[in-house]
């Protein structure tokens, strides 16, 4: 069964994966949702998708504020009842412009973790009263396991995991569809900073296309590229005494 979405709320769409994915949406006929901190940025995007004959509505506020996240929800609801969440706002430490320091540890888990609730909550109870909708949590191949060169960062990454799939069975109930989302490296702000080879890195544009194309089938875990999900899923499953000293050598991001 496929499903095409007419109303899509994005949350991180300023750039990155989120920008490219409000991109691939915009259409006639659909009324996007986008979401950000950086009023210029979005603007940019929301312009961009207004030219695709896109109905646009911009919210800037900051996903780890609670109420301003319910508020936004609200408001995007009572203009159209939202038909797909894509839970995407992100950071790592690179993108902060620092290696994981205690300061940014939190940072990293407020927006990672916190954020994605006050996203994902909300949005689920207005989903629940209308029985249907679908809900797309960004996590990272990198939540299949710790990894020591980013370990906020992979371990926010596996809380969202694992409650998204958790999720899946909890929420299918009421008639919504729950699918956590693992790339590897794309283009994006999040992986510009890396100074390291970053294997089968992927065109953000490519990596949209094949979310867009698989959410249409309500699937509980996208990962991709395959190679590396296969990697990823092999490393989560070997011993700790034999993967983390592998793990171990990695190289940290660049402060």
């Amino acid at each position: 069964m496929c499903y095409k979405p007419t109303s899509i709320f994005i949350t991180g769409a300023s750039s990155g994966i989120g920008r490219a994915l409000a991109l691939k949406y915009a259409d006639e006929g659909i009324t996007l949702f986008l979401c950000g901190r950086n009023k210029e940025r979005l603007d940019k995007v929301a312009d961009l998708c207004r030219q695709q004959k896109a109905d646009v509505h911009t919210f800037l506020f900051d996903v780890r504020d609670e109420r301003e996240t319910a508020n936004a929800i609200t408001q995007a609801d009572e203009i159209k009842p939202i038909e797909l969440l894509i839970a995407n706002a992100g950071v790592s430490a690179g993108v902060l412009g620092m290696d994981e320091t205690p300061v940014s540890s939190r940072a990293i888990f407020e927006t990672n973790i916190f954020g994605v609730i006050n996203t994902v909550l909300p949005t689920a109870e207005k989903m629940k009263s209308r029985k249907k909708g679908q809900i797309a949590i960004i996590s990272s191949l990198s939540g299949y396991r710790g990894m020591s060169s980013c370990p906020a960062y992979s371990a926010s990454k596996a809380c969202v995991k694992a409650w998204g799939e958790a999720l899946w069975g909890t929420l299918k109930p009421h008639g919504i569809y729950v699918t956590t989302i693992c790339p590897g490296f794309i283009e994006t702000p999040l992986t510009d900073k890396n100074q390291f080879k970053m294997p089968f890195l992927m065109k953000v544009d490519k990596a949209a296309n094949i979310i867009v194309k698989r959410l249409q089938r309500h699937p509980p875990v996208i990962a991709f590229p395959w190679i590396m999900a296969f990697g990823a899923w092999l490393g989560g499953m070997l011993p700790a005494r034999l993967i983390l000293p592998i793990l171990g050598r990695l190289p940290k991001k660049e402060k």
